[in-house]
């Protein structure tokens, strides 16, 4: 009996000490499977939260020498925009991709020179189709895939996709079929197209917030739009404000999220209506153009400022540039009267295939990576943001997308690297002009401004002006010298390299790609397709 209890003991413990084993194993195998899990996680975690945050504000027509940090003689004080170069990086020879808005806003968001989409010259109107591709990589949906969360706040102008009403008239009221909520962008918040463009509604992701319509008149001066439909909520005077408002809680809304953003805000100012609001009017001395100008420069502030409270501006990398030269309309012959030059040394204004047209501010900051008071000399173009992005992204581009877009990160974090980064760079005006920039040399193809400045195509037809123009950029930045006659080498070689960049569809390494329709870059092809 004795013995039998002893075995019964002995096989009760031995359950014990293996269930009390058993528990054992299992909570550790669940504390490793929580440590595993975790760090998984966290490596996620660690994956997104090692990217950016990323603010790009796009200005619609500024001039390169309204800014006091590239022009010392400027009469707009614009100490907040200043303060971003002084605190970043400030570029030079940066330049967007056309000397117009519409054609520059496609580059900058696919990488990718307009022209060889279906826009050869000119803009986007009211109610013409989306221009970009739903089917091409913008910016948004590459950032997208590496975990980022979208957003357009501001103008758009890349046409949309509106819907028809039973009699085949086009209904603004109806949602659109596609927009920027179809290229990649999470939210959409803004206007259709520029401030005097109609139909004038907000626009939230793909419909007009509007409950009625209305027409208003045309505005003459520099407060001019056009006539058109615009919605009961939309006051032009209070666009750039409430805009601004919108990108500033947007921010202050991604703060409580674990994902990186990317906030593109394209303005619609300084461009005509030209409305600064009473806190600005009369404060620049430079008319209502300064005034709206510091207004842009205020909301520079409040963007970086919001960053600032949120604890993001560390790790945000701001991109401040300017979609093409400052406009006529904005009065530039009035200002260069008392001393003030939108365009700085150079010749020309918007829609030119001179400098003045397409040479824009570029500032970079990202505190984190970017070291302060950095200047650079490298040629650069707007096409090269998506490039850059996927830099940022430790990302390859596809073969078939940024066709024309190069990695500034070098640049940016001051490594070394073989310069140049582009071979060349292409510019384009309002009629559709060409020039190819290479070092020190620009080549026209062009008899005159190709834009609205004298001389104008024809004008410059009308004066036999040669059909094509050299420049040395180093020497004569003011392009006022032609050398063309004295260097045919330099123009025979550049002709050809323009050649080769239209008919392989890219400037940048890889397998040749298709235009969308025929590109010819001549003055004569260039002048009969404009004018017949």
């Amino acid at each position: 009996m004795v013995i039998l209890y002893d075995r019964i003991k002995f096989f009760y413990l031995a359950v014990r000490k293996m269930k009390a084993f058993i528990h054992q194993f299992f909570m550790l195998s669940l504390i490793i499977a929580f440590f595993l899990c975790a760090c998984s996680e966290n490596q996620q975690e660690n994956d997104t939260q090692g990217f950016p945050n990323i603010v790009y504000i796009l200005a619609d027509d500024l001039g390169y020498g309204d800014l006091t940090c590239y022009n010392p003689e400027s009469k707009i004080a614009t100490g907040h925009l200043d303060r971003l170069a002084r605190e970043g990086m400030m570029f030079t020879d940066a330049h967007s991709g056309s000397a117009v808005c519409t054609p520059t806003r496609y580059g900058i968001l696919t990488g990718r020179y307009a022209w060889r989409s279906t826009l050869k010259r000119g803009v986007t109107w009211s109610y013409d189709p989306l221009l970009i591709d739903t089917k091409r990589l913008t910016v948004a949906s590459l950032l997208k895939t590496h975990g980022y969360h979208t957003a357009c706040i501001g103008k758009w102008h890349l046409g949309l996709d509106w819907q028809q009403d039973a009699s085949g008239k086009t209904d603004i009221t109806l949602p659109v079929k596609n927009g920027p909520n179809n290229v990649g962008f999470d939210y959409f918040f803004g206007i259709t197209a520029s401030l005097d463009i109609p139909p004038y509604v907000y626009m939230e992701n793909d419909r007009a917030t509007t409950t009625s319509i209305d027409t208003i008149e045309a505005m003459e001066g520099k407060a001019f739009w056009r006539r058109g439909p615009i919605g009961d909520d939309f006051k032009h005077k209070e666009v750039l404000p409430k805009l601004t408002e919108k990108a500033v809680d947007y921010i202050k809304q991604r703060a409580e999220g674990e994902a990186p953003f990317f906030l593109y805000f394209p303005l619609p100012a300084p461009h005509t209506p030209i409305l600064p609001t009473d806190e600005f009017t009369g404060k620049s001395g430079v008319k209502a153009y300064g005034d709206f100008v510091l207004m842009v420069d205020d909301l520079v502030a409040q963007i970086v400022s919001a960053l600032e409270e949120n604890g993001l501006k560390e790790n945000t990398l701001i991109i401040f540039t300017s979609d093409n030269g400052c406009a006529p309309v904005a009065g530039i012959k009035e200002m260069n009267s008392f001393g003030h030059y939108p365009s700085y040394i150079f010749r020309g204004h918007k829609a030119d295939i001179f400098e003045g047209g397409h040479r824009v501010p570029f500032i970079a900051n990202w505190p984190a990576k970017i070291k302060g008071g950095a200047q650079s000399d490298e040629t650069v173009c707007l096409t090269d943001f998506m490039a850059t992005c996927a830099g940022i992204t430790d990302s390859e581009l596809p073969d078939n997308a940024g066709e024309d877009s190069f990695n500034l990160l070098p640049v940016l974090f001051r490594e070394s690297y073989e310069a140049p980064l582009r071979e060349a760079t292409v510019h384009h005006s309002v009629d559709g002009y060409y020039a190819i920039r290479q070092g020190k040399w620009k080549l026209l193809f062009c008899p005159g401004s190709g834009g609205w400045s004298f001389p104008k195509p024809k004008e410059a037809r009308a004066e036999g002006l040669p059909m094509m123009q050299l420049y040395d950029l180093e020497t004569d930045p003011g392009e006022q010298e032609n050398l063309a006659d004295q260097h045919p080498s330099i123009v025979k070689n550049l002709t050809e390299l323009m050649a080769k960049y239209i008919r392989e569809g890219r400037s940048t390494p890889g397998s040749p790609r298709q235009n969308e329709g025929e590109t010819p870059f001549l003055p004569d092809e260039v002048y009969q397709r404009k004018w017949q």
